[in-house]
């Protein structure tokens, strides 16, 4: 957005996009080794225990010799996208501006492809960094029907693969995904009802709601990513 070679002073680019000065010096710089791999044992622990909140995964981390407070495990976990999973009150209450869709899937039967397909994001460690991963897939087959990778959680990169899998596979009729803002936002939504496709949400943190998709997570992030970076190192 920002243009360092117009006419206009970037102090006033700023103030037009309601940016802070700051931001406008800003170098992204990588994320040090020791803090990605406290990062990617988290990832692991929050998938053994997805029910750990940041205190439990503090002393799980402490317990294996590593060295971080509580406020330390939260932050990273903001920044990987996960949080622990479990019944909340109001679970049906909105986000602002957001609709939350009512889950579909409790008690049907799933007799057919293209009957119902979910989808879902999660976090990859990489060698210098992490990225995101959607993937759209058919509960009937268990297929993957298209994926994207991206180094932001925005909801581009998951209309893109929705997009690509209708191009490839025709439309499902129903859409199941979780409560994240890229899911309920106007863009995904509008995507979906625009195409005649009923809308399931999972209820907030149940993740069992789309256990298939949780499965697939579990097979990519420690069958395949973990076993090729082992590859790599040796």
């Amino acid at each position: 957005m920002i243009n360092r070679g117009h006419d206009l002073p970037l102090v006033r680019q700023a103030e037009l996009l309601k940016l802070s000065r700051s931001s406008l010096y800003y170098e992204p710089r990588p994320v040090p080794a020791a803090e990605l791999a406290t990062m990617r044992r988290i990832d692991a622990l929050h998938l053994d225990y997805p029910f750990a909140g940041s205190r439990m995964l503090r002393d799980l981390l402490r317990g294996e010799g590593i060295a971080i407070g509580r406020e330390r495990v939260a932050a990273m976990m903001r920044r990987m996208g996960i949080e622990a999973l479990y019944r909340r009150p109001n679970t049906s209450k909105p986000a602002p501006g957001h609709k939350i869709y009512p889950y579909l899937l409790r008690g049907l039967a799933v007799e057919r492809p293209n009957q119902v397909w979910a989808m879902d994001i999660t976090y990859i460690p990489m060698a210098r960094g992490f990225v995101y991963l959607a993937a759209v897939v058919d509960w009937f087959s268990r297929r993957v029907l298209a994926w994207r990778l991206s180094i932001t959680m925005e909801v581009e990169f998951c209309l893109e693969a929705v997009e690509e899998a209708f191009a490839r596979h025709g439309r499902p009729e129903i859409f199941n995904t979780d409560q994240g803002s890229q899911f309920t936002s106007a863009a995904f939504t509008g995507l979906l009802l625009e195409n005649a496709i009923a809308i399931s949400m999972d209820g907030r943190g149940a993740w069992r709601d789309n256990v298939f998709v949780e499965r697939l997570w579990r097979s990519v992030k420690y069958e395949e990513v973990v076993c090729c970076e082992r590859l790599v190192s040796a």
